[in-house]
């Protein structure tokens, strides 16, 4: 379980977001040190992730450096990858010392019972072809390949032009296509109490007739936004200057434990 509150956030694609995005990322990770229990990164920190035996990308040193920190003040960082940052490794579990998990990760936040997933790859017909292209980039020949034969800037010069790509074929649906997969999940799951997406880059903040809550923090590279969630409430919040602004909020449904 992750204790609260715990902050929830996505999509900051450093290395190729505007130049202001880490430093707000930095200062909500410095805020959340000094007020939070527990951080969830729900996929994309970085535009390209990947960890050679004694080289790494030289993008988002300080926020390394922040999450760290969080680390090393006993606040738990769950890391979920996303489809820029899946190839994690010892840098980030032993280093920096975060919980790095590939795939959906279900577990409880306080009192509200979670299912948090990137999102890449879950529209059953739009994302099929990406779903077969994601089996080759993560099988492990590939990644061995990747790691072996090719020199890392070059490497690194080839990754950030795909991804470039990636961002472009982004789903353009304006988040339906995820809504709509998250709407038959809560049905399926009644006892779910909250399903949380990113990816989509579209802020997402509903609750369903049953009470459940569906929610997308939107990209930190476009607003430095995300959720915060409390043992009872969960708060949909924009880092405003040197304080935070609520842009909803609801409260978790009754007789839940």
């Amino acid at each position: 379980m992750l204790p609260t509150p715990c902050y929830v956030l996505s999509d900051a694609h450093l290395g190729t977001a505007p130049p202001d995005t880490e430093p707000a990322l930095v200062a909500l990770l410095d805020r959340a040190r000094r007020e939070a229990k527990a951080v969830v990164l729900n996929g994309d920190v970085f535009d390209f992730w990947f960890e050679w035996r004694h080289v790494i990308p030289r993008t988002g040193i300080r926020t390394l450096g922040a999450l760290a920190a969080l680390a090393d003040a006993g606040i738990p960082v769950l890391w979920i990858a996303g489809n820029h940052d899946c190839w994690g490794g010892d840098v980030l579990t032993r280093d920096v010392g975060v919980q790095f998990h590939v795939g959906a990760w279900r577990g409880a936040i306080g009192g509200w019972r979670t299912l948090i997933e990137h999102g890449d790859g879950l529209r059953e017909k739009e994302d099929a072809p990406y779903r077969r292209l994601r089996s080759v980039l993560r099988h492990p020949l590939a990644i061995w390949a990747f790691r072996r034969v090719l020199h890392p800037d070059f490497a690194t010069r080839i990754a950030i032009a795909s991804s470039h790509t990636s961002r472009d074929s982004r789903p353009r649906d304006g988040g339906e296509g995820l809504r709509r997969v998250a709407e038959a999940r809560l049905i399926e799951e009644p006892s779910l109490d909250l399903y949380v997406f990113g990816h989509s880059h579209v802020r997402a903040f509903e609750r369903t007739a049953h009470g459940q809550v569906y929610a997308n923090p939107g990209a930190f590279l476009d607003e430095p936004a995300f959720l915060r969630v409390d043992a009872d409430r969960i708060e949909g919040c924009v880092l405003d200057g040197a304080g935070v602004r609520v842009l909803g909020a609801f409260e978790r449904r009754s007789g839940q434990r």
